[in-house]
Formats: structure tokens, sequence, C-alpha cells
């Protein structure tokens, strides 16, 4: 499972662990001799051009360079508020559970005082004047921000801003003469090219490892806007926010998440690249708010049996559209449930995460031509764009039901391929908790060994689309059926409504029923 790293409050056991770890048993940083400013430029490049040769001795020791860069690199403990809870408790996106701090639940009652605990991660001093480059999740709903430095002084500091989207920030310390580190700007880091990870993990502060470039322009978030940089340098819970060094000294990345079936580091880390973070960073130090263009769709790529399923040649590429948020700009430039878009402003459309960054680099109010599939036929879509909320779920229809009736009742519609279907009624409404902007076929009833059932359909499920197009009937899901059946194709794309919002599946066509 992907991990956003090792920031100790982002982790299994994370709140027992927090304070353990930033208690008493933080060892001391090494100390470090360096001239004040631009410590990270350490060594020439060489005569032959190559920026990225390791100087003679490498990778002997990386001494040198820890010493030149350790003392730009500090730890940030934060103090973040918790609800109360009682026993075990899941954070929502975390797929595990937390023991509440000390092993019990919060105070009950409207007389319970709110519930803190602590976190710790990295950073890194990126100016002389105090600012300190980390990751968003470390400091996002941080009430109380300190930094703790390689000499061993503690120094409060305030958030100067923070991008979702990057998953970065920025914070600043009251002083001067700071000794800071840099962006590397001129060359790019090969894959194989050695690394060195500087930071806090589990509370360790001063912690340095080494590793190589593993890969580059991960795509682990598709819903975000960052190409990471894959590192075999070990990061863990602590690691959050500090830097990734080459051979250099020259900051390429900030650390941000890790691959780990067990919570620690098996060698697959990620870092934000010195391109992305620079930018972005210098924005918020002057100032800047970040914006990004926004459509208010939610999205997937075009999988194989999607394409299949809907008689597409296999080149083609492109983002299905699984939901609309109403009132949201694509809802009012037309855009529609089931579109797929290929092409924005005559680029190609490669996929989901192609079309969340363009709409992203986009600036609010920029005119966005999408080319779309719909229904067979290749249709333009224009949309204004609007400006991406800092928190999504804002931009949710918020009217969405549960999903599941209140009171099963006897089941009532047409059988088609093993599924119980009925068009949405006043009834059927007030049955399964249907918001009145949802219109399609009710799933009232599934048979048991029925395909539909082996794919977790439930009554109160409705079907939006059949082979790309609305269904408002028994008969229209019948004939979309057939009309896969008769191209020779194996399944038939259904895009549902479920409890969780909507979803495109493709059910499989056969004898069994």
């Amino acid at each position: 499972m992907l991990k956003r790293k090792e920031f100790i409050l982002g982790a299994a056991a994370g709140l027992t662990l927090a304070a353990a770890a930033t208690a008493g048993g933080v060892i001391t940083w090494p100390g470090a001799h360096a001239e004040p400013q631009a410590v990270n430029r350490i060594t020439p490049v060489p005569a032959n051009g190559d920026s990225f040769s390791p100087p003679p001795g490498a990778p002997n020791s990386f001494a040198t360079i820890f010493e030149q860069v350790a003392p730009a690199v500090v730890q940030i403990d934060v103090t973040v508020p918790v609800e109360q809870p009682q026993g075990m408790f899941q954070i929502p996106g975390l797929p595990f559970q937390f023991v509440p701090p000390n092993g019990r639940g919060g105070q009950q009652g409207q007389d319970a005082e709110p519930q803190t605990t602590q976190g710790a991660g990295s950073g890194f001093f990126i100016s002389q004047d105090g600012y300190i480059v980390t990751n968003n999740h470390v400091v996002a709903d941080a009430t109380e921000i300190k930094v703790k430095m390689s000499d061993g002084r503690e120094l409060p500091a305030r958030l100067i801003g923070r991008d979702a989207g990057t998953d970065l920030a920025v914070i600043k310390v009251e002083g001067n003469d700071f000794k800071y580190v840099s962006f590397e700007e001129t060359a790019e880091p090969r894959v194989g090219d050695w690394v060195i990870a500087v930071g806090n993990p589990f509370g360790l502060g001063g912690t340095a490892t080494a590793g190589i470039v593993s890969a580059k322009a991960r795509d682990i978030d598709p819903q975000g806007y960052n190409d990471y940089i894959q590192i075999d340098a070990a990061i863990n819970r602590g690691n959050s926010g500090g830097p990734t060094f080459d051979i250099y000294g020259r900051v390429i990345g900030v650390n941000s998440a890790i691959f780990s079936p067990t919570g620690g580091s098996v060698g697959i880390g990620f870092a934000i690249p010195a391109e992305t973070a620079k930018s972005i960073t210098g924005r918020l130090m002057r100032g800047e708010s970040i914006e990004r263009g926004y459509l208010g769709v939610q999205i997937t790529n075009l999988l194989d049996n999607y394409r299949e399923s809907l008689g597409l040649p296999e080149s083609q590429k492109g983002a299905y559209i699984a939901e609309v948020t109403p009132d949201a700009p694509a809802a009012r430039g037309g855009l529609r449930p089931g579109d797929v878009v290929v092409a924005l402003n005559g680029k190609p459309v490669e996929g989901s995460t192609e079309l969340t960054r363009a709409v992203g680099a986009a600036k609010p109010g920029d005119d966005l031509r999408l080319e779309v599939l719909r229904e067979g036929r290749r249709e333009t879509v224009n949309i204004r764009a609007g400006t991406r909320p800092a928190n999504l779920e804002v931009a949710s229809s918020g009217d969405s039901g549960s999903g599941a009736p209140a009171n099963p009742g006897a089941a009532s519609g047409e059988v088609v391929e093993g599924m119980t279907v009925a068009p949405v009624t006043g009834a059927l409404r007030r049955r399964f908790d249907i918001p009145d902007s949802v219109d399609g076929l009710v799933v009232t009833a599934v048979s048991p060994q029925s395909r539909a059932a082996a794919l977790r359909f439930q009554p109160g499920m409705v079907i939006l689309q059949a082979n790309g197009r609305s269904v408002r009937s028994a008969a229209d899901l019948k004939g979309a059926v057939e009309t896969v059946k008769n191209a020779g194709r194996p399944g038939v794309l259904l895009l549902m409504r479920t409890p969780q919002g909507n979803a495109p599946v493709v059910l499989p066509l056969g004898d069994k029923n």
C-alpha cells in the first residue's frame, strides 16, 4: 500500500508512537562547521561536462556532503487536533485503525476538552532568513509548529503557505544567517545516480541514508500534480518533508511518500522533483495562492475492458467521465457522465492523470475545448475553467443518499441479466433514498447466482447508462445488451450510481443469469 511518508501521525499506531519517538529519545545531531549560506555547493562540475559524475573517492563516503548540508535540515514537531475517539478508530483515507493516545479514548460529552496529539516530520532551510520547505501533510492541520535545529535550538514557526495538490508547504522561523540549501536547477538526475536522504525518521533527527535514483516520473497519485522521483535510500515515518541530495549536495527532491506493506522502508520511496518544489515554494514564499483550473468531474482511465465493451479500437486512449458535479464548470458546459475525453485544446489525452494535470495547469477563466466520444460520436464541448477548491469535498453534490433501502420490501420490475430493474419513481426514490437529480433504472433485486451478484450489485443501485447511452426503461437496457451481444463483445459497460458515487462496471454477458 502507498503511505504518505513517514509523517509520524500518518502511520499505523502513529498517535501512540509520536510522543515516544520525539520526546527524550532524539539523538544529538552531528555538528558541522559549514560556511553560512549556500552550504550545499561543495564540488565543481567536472571538466568533462558530466554534471553527475561522482567526485574522486565516491561512493567511499558521503561524510563530507552530510557535514555540509546537515545544518540546513530540521525536525518539525507539530501539535494537531484529533477527534475524540472511543476505542479503536479510523482516519479517512488510511487503510488501518489507530489506538488513541495512551490507549484510551478522549473525554466524551459536550464539556470535553479538545484532544490534541503530537506529530513529527522533516524540513530544510531554503533561505538565509528562515524559510523552511516541508510537506503539506506534515503541517496542514497544525495548531502549533516548532522547529528543532541541528545545534539543539528549538524555535517556534508559522505557516506561510501550503499546496495540497503538490503536497508542499513553507513555514518560517524568525532570525537571520541560517544555513540553507538550494534546489538543483541545472541538471536532472538520471536513473542510477547516487542520492542521500537526510531527515527525522521516527524522531531520530540528523539521520542520513544513501541509495540511487530507481526511476523517474512515477505517477503514484493520479489526483495530484507530481511526477515523483523513486529512490531506494531508506526513508521512513518522520522523513516527510526532508530533502534528497545528489552527489554534489544539491537538493533534487522533497521526500513525500513510501510504498510499504509493513509501514517501514522496503527501499521504495518517492520524492517531489526539485523543479516542481522550487516553483511552488517560491510562489508560496512570495505570498501567492496556488490556483488551478477546475472542471468538477470524477474520472478514471479508459481501461481495456471499458474500451472493448464500447467497441472502441485498442489504440483509443482517453479519460472516462464517471460523474459530473452539479453546477460545476463541466456541468454548465455540457459535459456528461459516460463521455470519454480524448483531447483537450487539441492535445491528445492519454488518461485520467493527463486530463487532471492539463486542467490543473489552466488558469481559472481559461477556455477549455474538450473533444469527447459520446454515444459513438465525436463531439466538442467548450468549458470555462473554474477554480479548483482547496478541499474538493466542498464541491461534491452533497445530495447522495445511502443507497440502502430503509425497508427492502418486495422486488418490482423486469429481470435483465440477473437483475430486477425498474424505472425511477417517487416511491423508489423514497425507498432507496435516491436524489431527485438521479434518473435511470433502479436495481430492486439481484439473483444470487448471477454475474451481477458476483460483481456485488445490490438493490438500490441505479443504472445510469449502458453501452454509453442513457437508460430509462428495461427495454433500453435490453436493447443495449442485445447490441453488445450482436457485436460479439464479451460484456456491457454500465455506469452505476453506488453509495460511494458513480462507477463504471463491465457486466460480463453469457448464459449465466
